[in-house]
């Protein structure tokens, strides 16, 4: 991770520069810092950084148009994004999820949490980069394509449901408890609300696997599953 090129998009000024030095100094990555959503757009599309920490509230362009249009792109749709806020209601925190985000941090936060916090998610990011293929049963996962296919057909899912299933099949075979897929999926300290997000998150992953998705199996009391199929079942 030393060496990493990490994009900061914040309106303040003084928070931003004091969050690229302590990343710079005791994180050892390369620091962008832009202050306002159309540039930051720009710069990560151009400069493609290996993480994005990324203002809710920015003047202009928002940072859930941000988001949205990053994960839009070809370029930028795999980048690792952090979402900060100076507010802590839930809907940010769901919205922003939904939009594709890594994780969240909530303002005031200590420069030491934020490290931790991007030393997580690029470690999820890389581990998911080192296997590029998984197979089980009908259903195929190209992790450097960002695709899943069942029986060949390509499915449309979104960035959390193509990351909930990926995280389902890398786990084929164990129950998770909700808590665990959301520290898994997002990254983030659970709350009750957004517990009860992965249910939905699941409901919907099952309809767009159509025919396989009973593979991904509710153990009541517990969480989720996802049952192991041989590859020759295809």
């Amino acid at each position: 991770m030393d060496g990493a090129t990490i994009l900061i998009i914040e309106d303040d000024r003084e928070l931003a520069e004091m969050v690229a030095s302590y990343l710079r100094k005791e994180g050892g990555f390369n620091l962008i810092v832009c202050h306002d959503g159309l540039t930051g757009r720009e710069t990560a599309l151009e400069c493609r950084p290996e993480l994005i920490v990324l203002d809710l509230r920015l003047p202009g362009l928002k940072g859930i148009e941000v988001c949205r249009q990053l994960r839009k792109s070809p370029r930028t749709e795999a980048v690792p994004i952090i979402m900060l806020s100076s507010c802590s209601e839930e809907i940010d925190r769901v919205v922003s999820l939904e939009m594709g985000a890594d994780d969240y941090v909530t303002k005031p936060f200590s420069p030491r949490e934020l490290l931790l916090r991007i030393q997580a998610v690029l470690r999820r990011s890389a581990s998911l980069a080192a296997v590029r293929i998984i197979v089980n049963g009908r259903i195929r996962i190209d992790l450097e394509q960002f695709t899943v296919k069942v029986d060949g057909r390509v499915l449309a899912l979104s960035k959390s449901e193509y990351r909930l299933l990926t995280v389902l099949a890398e786990y084929a075979g164990r129950t998770l408890s909700r808590t665990e897929i959301m520290g898994l999926v997002w990254g983030d300290a659970p709350k009750s609300s957004t517990l009860r997000a992965v249910d939905v998150h699941v409901t919907r992953l099952r309809a767009k696997l159509g025919v396989v998705g009973d593979q991904v199996r509710t153990v009541i009391g517990c969480g989720y599953t996802m049952d192991p199929e041989p590859a020759d079942h295809q």
